[in-house]
């Protein structure tokens, strides 16, 4: 059979991915892996020596980028707010891969002072890869320890605190945020971070503060840019993982059968982890190729509105301006 034309193969993968289904499904990845424009894997052993900390480390999605990155030789910190749930993690993994580094850190990411806490005490030299995973949809509207929507702490003032802190140990290194194709749905709303307008929705929540990573990733590369660090947002696609069980009950009883497990979900954040050269920052990638962070009109942001989202975070943290 002749190879397919590489021009053939990115529109049958453009389609799969603006279609959404089965784009998202394993079938999507399934069709994907067979086509020429599929990258190559990470080298074996590509992350030895490296330290990779994971969030939300300890089931799902988060689990299953551990486990791979700790097979292609990085020593990781599994960061947990659940210490006996990570400690069971820790052994499990320990017992399937008795070579494997591995360190358990305590960390609840939407509590900035734990964030802070746990910097000041995470037990490395420097920090390859930092994979921002940990992530909740709460049913009704939470505030984290600080005052804030609980959705937005986790997912993006706790991971920015973060990274900003480790800039030091960073340097050089890559940072993935892993955030949802449900922010597709939402345009961001710089004026209203907080949710504290409308009806309070679970889901609108959740897909605005994923839409609110998206939008800063241009901001984030730049702003670390001077250490070397890039910066990176992946979404999964559909996975069958426990935080779709718990807060998306019928869809999973809907889709249960096309969706890719956690593995086939975490694939993309492990390969911008550990391929070589280090891909250009400030994008969102899925099932390995960069993809556009708009598809619906409506939800365009503009550079005001990006640059007003920005300044909050930077007064939420506190944070110096860049030079």
């Amino acid at each position: 059979m002749l190879p397919l034309p590489r021009r053939i193969a990115v529109g049958i993968d453009t389609v799969l991915d603006r279609t959404v289904a089965p784009g998202y499904t394993r079938v999507g990845q399934a069709i994907r892996r067979r086509l020429p424009t599929w990258p190559a894997d990470p080298d074996p052993g590509a992350l030895a020596g490296r330290v990779a900390v994971v969030t939300g480390a300890t089931s799902g999605l988060g689990l299953a980028t551990a486990e791979a990155l700790a097979r292609l030789g990085a020593g990781v910190v599994l960061a947990a707010r659940d210490q006996v749930k990570g400690r069971r993690v820790q052994q499990e993994l320990s017992e399937r891969l008795p070579q494997a580094e591995l360190q358990l850190a305590r960390c609840d990411v939407s509590d900035l002072d734990d964030v802070r806490r746990f910097v000041d005490e995470l037990d490395v030299p420097r920090v390859d890869v930092l994979v921002h995973n940990a992530g909740a949809m709460p049913p009704e509207r939470t505030e984290s320890a600080q005052g804030h929507e609980l959705t937005m702490a986790l997912h993006v003032l706790g991971p920015v605190l973060m990274t900003e802190l480790l800039r030091p140990r960073l340097a050089g290194g890559r940072v993935v945020l892993v955030t949802s194709g449900g922010m597709y749905a939402q345009r961001l709303r710089a004026d209203d971070p907080e949710y504290l307008q409308g009806d309070y929705s679970p889901t609108t929540a959740y897909a605005r503060s994923k839409r609110a990573q998206v939008e800063l990733l241009p901001v984030l590369d730049q702003r670390w840019a001077p250490e070397g660090i890039s910066v990176h947002a992946t979404h999964p696609g559909w996975a069958d993982t426990p935080g779709v069980v718990d807060s998306l009950p019928t869809f999973h009883r809907l889709t249960g059968p096309l969706l890719r497990d956690a593995g086939g979900g975490a694939d993309t954040t492990v390969w911008l982890a550990a391929t070589e050269p280090v891909p250009t920052g400030g994008r969102l990638w899925h099932d390995r190729r960069a993809r556009p962070t708009h598809l619906l009109p409506r939800t365009r942001s503009g550079d005001a509105e990006r640059a007003e989202l920005w300044e909050w975070v930077r007064a939420q943290l506190d944070l110096p301006p860049a030079p």
